[in-house]
């Protein structure tokens, strides 16, 4: 589906109101001033030439404030501990705040700026002066416009400001530390000795993070493909990027083009707030990320000294926490905690796991809190021009914080490869340093609880790693294929079955386990493609036949189940609810057997068979075959009680919505009073294409929080990169945006934008737009 239109003449007006100048031509200097070309094209996508990375960085910054000023004022709000003044004083804004500010206090960002600026032990120039633009860029727009801000979400508030260089790397270490201490962030804050005066705010609970993957509940990720010459049609390599994120908030993607000529060349998506592409591609090489399973943060158990809950051992010899006093200003007036570190890291308590006893305390060591890295790691790969190229950047660099990389190349080359920031808690390690107790804690999570009370059980170093602390290249995973690699949030051994990866440290991931029904999904998807037996021409890919794969929408827990689901509600058509209640299932089993197996908009039932899998109702009878991985466990468990039992509680859940109503009728996003219907659905229930909506009694799911945000097939063929993208949430979150719903709307019609990387694809959109941005320094 080709995107509808915008009148060119209105996006001018438009950009003319929020004033800009609309000019055409080619960046150029203001002697030592930032000058950026940007290139509106449909649906707001903004293309930005500049001659340096100051420059570029002042285009990404000004185009992002246009678009997304108040996410990125928010986001500024948070890190430098500001929330609990200007947006209430609850406990959560309160812990965020403590927080942030003690990371303010222990000059966690400036520190990562000393060092040679090699991009490995500090940033690169180039990476500084993005930064440094990007700020510039914002301000300019905020100078310029901050009158006129038409998003109310921040309109005349007095917490959008001017932003520095240091914000930028501040949100930056925010960015890193995601998945470690900033999942961890309420423990740290919480964390107080025996009979302490701290009160502990919101501690985490010990299930939350045990399951927790990137600082998100499990069963939220990523889905992405990396196709190689024997598995598309032209053999060109071939990739799909599909992650699942938030929908609102300081965590949408946000659509761009960054061009330095001759130097940088990348289309594909960034975070809000960042100044460089993290998903996208080059003219030969295209790459996404999937969260990884590895673990980012080690646990040390540390033996207290007798009487003294702040002192602990090392090596039989007494050693002092440091107890430092953070105080921050909330609306209700100042707050002040205590906070403790150890010479591993900061104090951290989880209530039923991990307590501060007299005996004991754990602190943790946080791989990412020194990952410095990133950006120019980002910045390296943009520039690969193969996926041996890019995987030798990997190597280097070591920067990706908490995710795995898929890429393909022109070649027709498919990487896999989890070469994320990882603790070194090796084999031998794990064996003689994790007590006793923590083992199966370690065999069942990767989490490690190493003893902290012997220098023996520090991390150490590999040699061939980029910094101490975490596993070098030779101990991560990685695979090279010419028919294609996958991933969807489970770990590395099965990113391609037909040549596992094993042998790897548990704190990675996990080997010969089951695979979530997402992941079996995704990989029969492929291998029915290449079998020509997923009911599509041909048995090989092209862009648009990858679409439809990923959009196909198959729910994969129905098709093992459903039929036998059905008649167990057929042959006893009420059950009794886990309250105890009687429920009559008849309505529920008509629904069932009239579902079409998907979560498309007219699918009817989905909605019922999604609250059945929620429930636990998925329990099968037959085991886990490790020899067949994709394949088993596949039976439903027909004679088990909780089966019904869990049927009868999703049609408790669902009164007041009929069963068998349309998937498109009660899964919609909100855009002002217009409700857009979505189509997709939970990994729970083995949907590939994952939406997760926020549920309301009698009405269904009337607001999209998490899933395909930025979702991009694009192909590596000889006369440059083609495909198909789409942002699902659009562009803008500002209600006053002509993109605001446009790809939203584009998205529940399943159609797409195309790539437009060259000036030539660019020059043949009907609705571009071209201004320039700048001023003098």
């Amino acid at each position: 589906m080709k995107p509808r239109p915008l009148a060119a003449a209105a996006t001018t007006l438009v950009l003319v109101a929020a004033g800009l100048t609309v000019t055409s031509g080619t960046a150029v200097a203001h002697g030592r001033g930032y000058s950026a070309l940007i290139q509106r094209a449909s649906y707001g996508v903004p293309h930005i030439t500049a001659r340096d990375f100051a420059s570029l960085g002042f285009g990404v910054g000004h185009a992002q404030a246009e678009d997304n000023i108040c996410l990125i004022a928010e986001q500024m709000v948070t890190v430098n501990a500001q929330r609990s003044r200007w947006f209430g004083a609850d406990t959560r804004n309160v812990s965020s705040d403590l927080f942030h500010q003690k990371a303010i206090d222990d000059r966690s960002a400036e520190r990562w700026l000393v060092g040679r600026r090699d991009g490995v032990h500090a940033p690169s120039d180039e990476v500084r002066d993005q930064v440094r633009g990007f700020a510039a860029g914002y301000n300019a727009y905020l100078r310029r416009n901050g009158n006129r801000i038409t998003d109310p979400a921040c309109a005349g508030k007095e917490w959008v400001r001017p932003i520095t260089e240091l914000d930028m790397w501040r949100a930056n270490w925010a960015r890193m530390v995601r998945a470690s201490s900033g999942a961890l962030a309420d423990g740290i804050v919480a964390a107080a000795p025996p009979n302490g005066t701290s009160a502990p705010a919101s501690a985490p609970q010990a299930e939350a993070v045990v399951t927790a993957r990137d600082g998100a509940p499990a069963g939220v990720g990523s889905n992405a493909y990396g196709l190689g010459r024997d598995a598309t049609a032209s053999g060109a390599g071939m990739l799909l990027a599909n992650p699942h994120f938030p929908w609102d908030g300081g965590e949408r993607f946000y659509r761009v083009h960054l061009k330095v000529p001759g130097r940088y060349d990348v289309e594909g998506a960034a975070l809000v707030g960042d100044p460089i592409v993290e998903i996208g591609h080059n003219g030969r090489v295209a790459w996404s990320h999937t969260v990884s399973t590895a673990r980012r943060f080690v646990w040390h158990r540390l033996a207290l000294v007798p009487g003294d809950p702040t002192s602990y051992l090392y090596d039989g010899q007494p050693r002092k926490m440091t107890a430092r006093t953070v105080t921050v200003q909330t609306s209700a007036g100042p707050v002040s905690r205590t906070l403790y570190d150890t010479h591993f890291g900061p104090v951290v308590v989880v209530p039923g796991t991990f307590d501060w006893t007299a005996q004991a305390a754990y602190a943790i060591t946080d791989a990412n809190a020194t990952n410095n890295r990133a950006l120019d790691g980002w910045l390296a790969m943009g520039r690969a021009r193969s996926v041996g190229e890019l995987r030798a950047v990997l190597d280097r660099r070591q920067f990706l914080p908490w995710v795995n990389v898929i890429a393909a190349d022109r070649d027709g080359r498919a990487l896999y490869a989890d070469h994320s920031v990882v603790p070194r808690v090796t084999a031998a390690l794990a064996a003689a340093c994790i007590p006793a107790p923590f083992q199966p804690l370690y065999a069942s999570s990767g989490q490690a609880v190493l003893d902290g009370s012997r220098s023996a059980c520090e991390l150490g170093r590999d040699p061939d790693a980029a910094v101490a602390g975490i596993l070098g290249p030779a101990n991560l995973p990685a695979l090279v294929r010419k028919d294609y690699v996958t991933n969807s949030n489970d770990s590395y051994w099965l990113a391609n079955p037909a040549q596992p990866l094993e042998g790897y440290p548990r704190i990675i991931g996990d080997e010969r386990t089951p695979r979530s029904l997402r992941t079996r999904l995704g990989v029969l998807q492929v291998q029915q493609r290449l079998a020509g037996t997923d009911g599509l021409r041909g048995k090989r890919f092209t862009t648009g036949k990858l679409w439809d794969v990923t959009l196909g929408n198959r729910a994969y827990g129905g098709e093992l189940v459903r039929d036998d689901l059905v008649r167990v509600c057929e042959a006893q058509p009420t059950a009794t609810a886990s309250d105890g209640s009687t429920v009559d299932l008849t309505a529920a089993c008509a629904a069932l057997r009239g579902w079409d197996l998907k979560v498309d908009l007219d699918s009817r039932g989905a909605h019922l068979f999604t609250e059945f899998a929620l429930a636990g109702g998925l329990r099968f009878a037959d085991p886990f075959d490790p020899a067949a991985p994709l394949t088993t466990p596949n039976r439903l468990a027909v004679d088990d009680p909780k089966v019904r039992t869990a049927l009868a509680d999703a049609v408790r859940k669902l009164a007041g919505i009929p069963l068998d109503a349309r998937l498109g009728d009660i899964q919609t996003e909100p855009r002002g009073s217009e409700r857009i219907p979505i189509h997709g659905g939970r990994a729970e229930a083995g949907v590939f294409n994952m939406i997760i909506g926020v549920f309301q009694p009698g009405v269904g799911y009337p607001k999209i929080r998490h899933g395909t945000s930025f979702l991009m097939a694009v192909e590596l063929g000889r006369n440059g990169p083609s495909g198909r993208q789409i942002l699902t949430y659009s562009q803008s979150a500002n209600p006053n945006s002509p993109w605001y719903a446009d790809q939203t709307r584009l998205y529940s019609a399943k159609g797409w934008d195309t790539v437009k990387f060259t000036q030539k694809q660019l020059r043949a959109d009907p609705n571009l737009v071209t201004y320039r941005v700048g001023e003098r320094r």
